[in-house]
């Protein structure tokens, strides 16, 4: 079938289903009960995703998927055909460099100069299997490298919940610090109070904020890098949704404005730059993990005596890289170079197809501020949040959890706060596969669930 004949097909679907509001009530509680998710508050984003799909195929009725964040925009004939020309030439033959091709590495210094307006060795520049290896690779170094000194990770929530798995799996011992009643002065006072226990090895956060879309303003990140300095923690800066925040044309390369980063305030800091969301690639699974050039070449004692490499950088790339998966695909690395060449030359504007998850996100917005939802993080130092690849609302009266559940009920999925470290009570919405053809079936099954509540 071709593309056209699906969206023909799919309209035909979203425009019987107006007819349909919401599922049937009987099929819905049985598939949740068959399936052993209670109230939800053990569901996974899996879980919850499965369960869509069930009651897709149980009911001939289409499930408007909000819960998971997987990019849902085709990607740039630049980064396919870069990757047909290597595989073409050969490169499928040979291993990669632990630390990456030379093409790759040079790029992505490139494009942190041009984007971020920072300096970075293309040396200590490294590709990875997906920012998800990078991030992986840099707890198991800081492990490592800090020894029992400093065992504990404070993960700015709420967040990706993968990275607090990812610590569980390593063994490093974590904490969390919700940023809804933290920002500008008091965030860097309690991050300051937990940094003087001596035990908090690194900070992580990601920049647009999954799931709340919060961006840290220059002044935070200051704050930040201070209080990295002063108490010796990495600060490790997740770019997965790069460039997103929509409020400030950030597209055009070596100038201002740049990406915000802390990068400008500390030499402790480790950047993930993804190609999954804001190049559209994430089937291939690449990212490049940013290593300042101080850290890089950083000597730590334990590194030395337990692997007889001591600088960071070098057991990052030729220990646990080459442990891990020996590099990283090939022909990918020359992909994600190339799309970054055509970024920092002018050639390519990464973010102008990006800017579709902002059209949705307003869409959605208005149509649930209309219907007696509200925003749960709903400001950004008391600017309007920007629209992006996530937001995060609430209906009054409930718990996420029941809102979770109840919204099934009219075929929405989405994904409690609950599991993201946050301390509220709210669900997250994702605007990646929802469609403008879902607009009216999703406007009408949202009136619909007010008209009940």
């Amino acid at each position: 079938m071709t593309i056209r004949k699906k969206n023909l097909t799919f309209a035909r679907k979203i425009k019987l289903s107006l007819n349909i509001i919401y599922m049937n009530k009987d099929i819905v509680t049985e598939v949740i009960d068959s399936m052993g998710l209670g109230d939800f508050s053990q569901a996974t984003i899996r879980d919850l995703q499965s369960l869509s799909k069930t009651l897709e195929e149980k009911t001939g009725e289409p499930v408007i998927h909000l819960e998971m964040g997987v990019p849902g925009l085709q990607p740039s004939e630049i980064a396919l055909k870069a990757e047909q020309e290597a595989l073409a030439n050969g490169c499928a033959t040979q291993y990669p460099p632990n630390g990456g091709i030379p093409r790759i590495k040079k790029a992505a210094s490139e494009f942190v100069k041009a984007f971020i307006g920072v300096d970075i060795d293309p040396m200590c520049c490294i590709p990875t299997t997906g920012s998800m290896q990078g991030t992986f690779a840099t707890f198991l170094a800081i492990k490592h490298a800090v020894g029992n000194t400093k065992d504990t990770v404070l993960l700015i929530q709420p967040g990706f919940p993968v990275q607090t798995t990812q610590c569980d799996v390593i063994g490093l011992k974590h904490v969390g610090l919700d940023i809804h009643g933290y920002r500008g002065k008091e965030l860097i006072t309690k991050l300051e109070d937990m940094l003087k226990g001596g035990n908090i090895n690194s900070i992580v956060y990601s920049n647009p904020n999954n799931p709340s879309w919060v961006c840290f303003t220059e002044e935070e990140l200051e704050g930040i890098g201070k209080l990295a300095t002063k108490y010796d923690v990495i600060i490790l800066e997740d770019l997965a949704y790069f460039a997103m925040d929509f409020r400030r044309d950030l597209s055009h390369p070596y100038q201002a404005p740049y990406q915000a980063t802390v990068a400008r305030y500390t030499d402790n800091y480790i950047l993930w730059v993804s190609g999954s969301k804001a190049f559209s690639y994430a089937g291939q699974r690449i990212g490049v993990t940013c290593i300042s050039n101080t850290l890089y070449n950083k000597v730590y004692a334990p590194l030395k005596e337990n692997f007889g490499v001591g600088e960071f950088g070098n057991f990052f790339c030729n220990r646990l890289m080459y442990t891990l998966s020996s590099g990283t695909t090939h022909s990918v690395q020359h992909a994600m170079a190339a799309l970054m060449e055509a970024a920092c030359d002018g050639s390519y504007n990464f973010l102008d197809d990006v800017k579709e998850y902002g059209r949705r996100a307003k869409f959605m917005k208005d149509v649930l501020l209309a219907n007696g939802f509200y925003l749960v993080y709903d400001n950004d130092m008391g600017a309007p949040l920007a629209d992006g690849f996530y937001f995060t609302v609430q209906y009054p009266g409930m718990t996420d959890l029941e809102l979770t559940r109840e919204l099934m009920y009219y075929g929405i999925a989405v994904f409690p706060l609950d599991t993201m470290g946050s301390t509220q009570q709210g669900v997250r919405i994702c605007t990646s596969f929802f469609s403008k053809e879902q607009e009216p079936l999703f406007k009408s099954r949202i009136e619909k669930f007010k008209q009940e509540h």
